[in-house]
């Protein structure tokens, strides 16, 4: 039995490489990959060569990089986190033959997984399979953003992932995948307003198809234009709370620009080519404003175990219960064989292609 891997050997260089399948231990169970979602951002970084990862050390003791050997050299055969899959043998009774789950082990045609040491996450008979490519890793990416945003405002007393936006106005910079899921999980929480903030047309139409609110940060001021609408008294004015989902320094600054005094910024992006001209001496200073990154490794200090890695799963689902028709009609802009997978990764990193989000399948 052979495996299709996608593999990245070099910047720019991405191939499909066959390997032979693992071996079945005792107390695991192998998948047959039915859908493989792209994360455009995390993935291209490998394809044209700035991830961070392929360039220093990552000391995870300290957490920094160091100069050092790249901790993720060339080739990279793990490529993504966006997987669902069919078991099609078990040798352990957690896992039965013939359930579909979602998972995050990269972009290839088959898995050997063992459950204690890896996620499975078994999708419910009523979500289309297509959308579990959210499930195991992305939607709680994005769930994990509206959670900093709840512990900004509630400490350690979480009740409810809508804590930090129910009531509230939401500004989301930024229209791919994260941003759009990350403004429909305000708006399913209860948001006042959700407005989403990103220059290309096309972004904004997807972002109106899916019910939210868009403004062109290009056209008007958008934070004169916010804080002119968002008056919540004399001198205070603007987002209660803003999501920056472009990897873009303007993104940053635009953020910035349109919190209220004393506001946070929950920054989801991944800035490649650093922020050089995001401007602390202003909007930052002079409002007192906060900034925090929320990434999948960390939930918020102090809501552990209670808000896990599982938890944000199952919010994850009950979004695409809510969304899904939605979601796979504007989201999913491209479903394409594994096959072509080295040609679709190379055109998006090159920029002879344009998708919000691409879904390979077998």
């Amino acid at each position: 039995m052979r495996d299709r891997v996608v593999a990245v050997t070099g910047p720019g260089r991405v191939e499909l490489v066959e390997q032979d399948a693992t071996e079945l231990p005792e107390g695991s169970f192998r998948v047959e990959t039915l859908f493989s979602g792209v994360s455009a951002g995390t993935e291209l970084s490998f394809v044209k060569g700035t991830n961070p990862y392929l360039n220093v050390t990552w000391n995870p003791g300290l957490g920094l990089f160091q100069p050092g050997e790249a901790s993720t050299p060339y080739p990279v055969t793990r490529l993504g986190y966006m997987q669902v899959g069919r078991v099609v043998e078990s040798r352990t009774p957690a896992i039965a033959v013939g359930t579909v789950g979602a998972m995050t082990y990269g972009h290839r045609s088959g898995y050997v997984a063992d459950p204690l040491a890896e996620r499975f996450v078994p999708l419910p008979d009523d979500l289309d399979p297509m959308l579990g490519v959210y499930v195991a890793h992305m939607g709680p990416i994005c769930a994990n953003g509206v959670l900093h945003a709840a512990a900004d405002l509630c400490g350690t007393d979480v009740r409810s992932l809508g804590d930090g936006v129910r009531g509230r106005r939401v500004a989301v910079v930024g229209s791919g995948v994260v941003a759009l899921l990350t403004a429909l999980l305000a708006k399913r929480h209860g948001a006042a307003s959700v407005v989403v903030l990103d220059p290309t047309p096309q972004r904004r139409a997807v972002a109106e198809a899916l019910g939210l609110e868009t403004l062109d940060p290009e056209a008007d001021d958008p934070a004169v234009v916010l804080k002119t609408r968002w008056n919540h008294a004399a001198g205070d004015r603007g987002a209660d709370v803003v999501f920056q989902c472009r990897g873009q320094a303007w993104a940053m600054q635009l953020a910035l620009r349109l919190l209220r005094p004393q506001g946070t910024v929950i920054d989801l992006a991944f800035y490649q080519g650093g922020a050089d001209e995001v401007r602390f001496g202003e909007e930052f200073h002079h409002n007192g404003l906060s900034l925090r990154c929320a990434q999948i490794g960390r939930v918020p200090r102090g809501l552990a175990p209670t808000w896990d890695r599982e938890r944000l799963s199952a919010e994850t689902i009950e979004l695409l219960r809510q969304y899904g028709d939605l979601i796979r009609k504007h989201l999913v802009t491209a479903v394409e064989p594994l096959a072509d997978a080295p040609t679709v990764l190379t055109d998006l990193a090159e920029r002879r292609r344009s998708e919000l989000q691409v879904v390979f399948t077998g």
